[in-house]
């Protein structure tokens, strides 16, 4: 009994599921065949439409010449999937907008796992899709091929963007493992971080019960006071989403210049001006250029404030400190668990880049900074922990922190508080 003869006697679902990658292959052969590969790179809402009808049919006729009838809707389904993968980003369409408005990271695991992290959430969750490598591959080539990036055993480690689109207008980023280094290297492992499609408005953190209206007005008269602030946290706990809210109450009008690696902070005003910083381009002669590179040039091109998405490196917080101590208002993150902690690691990255001795750098942090604020984790959500004017005058020879607002750690989930123990500095006193 010939194949076709079984099919035709025995149409079930293991048959269907048995031919389906089958059917697959053929389609998108024929698809490439009838269509040039610049028109499938970059179709229009028409041609997308066309296409997908064109792969629809295709898939039809592909099962009845097996004798097999899964019926419309599995057809359309397969005909979807088949044109995500030839137009589109393939699985990921299905997790990035419009499909999905709710997702904020989307890690790729090289055993296979797929997992999402939702918006507001600090914990990853497992989602039921299964890409196989070589759509994981094809996904990744998609987006790394115009940005002249490869993944490969020489190049083990890619940093990339996701670019913006109509529905996704933040964009995001991405980093990709080899699977030479990402065992047990079944595929590539992938972590993609969502950008906000939107600014991030002050009252969404309210709701979420990151911080209470009085303390956010603090920061609403700090940034209309040109402070120079720096928000510190952990990994995860949403420094940028603050600092982007914040962002909001900078005064119209104002200059604004932005240096991110890469740009995240969606800024509504037509005053800004972006730089953003990019590694050094692996087998070529282009240079890197840092945030240190950016702080510099932003210094020049006479802002009204300055932001710095994080200061990773000493370089970036010499360069960040240098500009706030001859008078530029700004703020950046900065990856910390504590104040205390805070003023610890800038001593470590600062002093390994230029060797400066932990005293000069304490005084230099004094000089820069103006308000600390500080975000931890509590119950599985993220919550300001503390916000704090920092001294002028150094006490025992360290930075001093005098503390506004604080957590009441025995506070429930469900009902967040938080105690004004200080008042925001608004001028400067004859002590300072």
């Amino acid at each position: 009994m010939t194949l076709l003869s079984l099919y035709a006697t025995q149409p079930t679902e293991v048959n269907v599921e048995a031919e389906r990658s089958v059917v697959m292959n053929e389609v998108i052969d024929q698809i490439n065949t009838e269509y040039q590969p610049a028109r499938l790179a970059n179709p229009s809402a028409t041609e997308r439409a066309e296409i997908q009808e064109r792969v629809t049919v295709l898939v039809a006729n592909a099962f009845r010449r097996r004798n097999l009838r899964p019926g419309p809707q599995y057809e359309t389904a397969l005909g979807a999937e088949i044109t995500r993968r030839l137009l589109g980003l393939g699985f990921l369409d299905l997790l990035l907008p419009p499909a999905r408005t709710d997702i904020s990271e989307i890690a790729v695991y090289s055993s296979g796992l797929l997992q999402i992290m939702r918006k507001g959430a600090v914990r990853f969750e497992t989602v039921e899709m299964h890409p196989d490598a070589g759509e994981i591959w094809r996904v990744l080539d998609r987006i790394l091929g115009p940005q002249n990036k490869t993944l490969n055993e020489s190049n083990p480690v890619i940093y990339a963007k996701l670019p913006a689109t109509e529905h996704n207008p933040g964009g995001g980023r991405i980093t990709a493992l080899h699977p030479a280094v990402a065992p047990p290297g079944k595929n590539p492992a992938i972590n993609i971080r969502l950008f906000e499609q939107k600014p991030v408005l002050p009252e969404w953190l309210i709701e979420r019960g990151a911080l209470c209206p009085e303390m956010m007005a603090d920061l609403q008269q700090a940034m209309q006071l040109g402070k120079r602030i720096l928000v510190c946290g952990g990994t995860r706990t949403g420094k940028t989403t603050i600092l982007s809210a914040m962002c909001n109450f900078l005064p119209e009008g104002w200059r604004i210049v932005k240096i991110e690696d890469p740009e995240e902070i969606w800024i509504n005003r037509t005053t800004v001006q972006s730089f953003e910083a990019r590694p050094k381009a692996i087998g070529t002669e282009v240079a890197a250029v840092t945030l240190a590179d950016g702080v510099k040039v932003a210094m020049r091109l006479s802002p009204d404030f300055l932001i710095v998405g994080e200061a990773r490196s000493g370089d970036a917080l010499e360069a960040l400190f240098s500009a706030m101590t001859t008078g530029h208002s700004g703020a950046s993150t900065f990856h910390a668990e504590s104040p205390r902690d805070t003023v610890e690691r800038v001593i470590t990255e600062m002093g390994m880049h230029s060797q400066a001795r932990p005293a000069e750098i304490q005084r230099t942090f004094a000089s820069a900074i103006d308000l600390h604020l500080q975000i931890g984790i509590r119950h599985d959500t993220r919550r300001v922990i503390s916000i704090s004017n920092v001294a002028k005058e150094l006490k025992d020879n360290k930075v001093s922190f005098e503390p506004i607002w604080k957590y009441d750690e025995t506070s429930p989930f469900d009902a967040p508080a938080w105690k004004k123990v200080g008042a925001l500095k608004t001028v400067l006193t004859e002590a300072d």
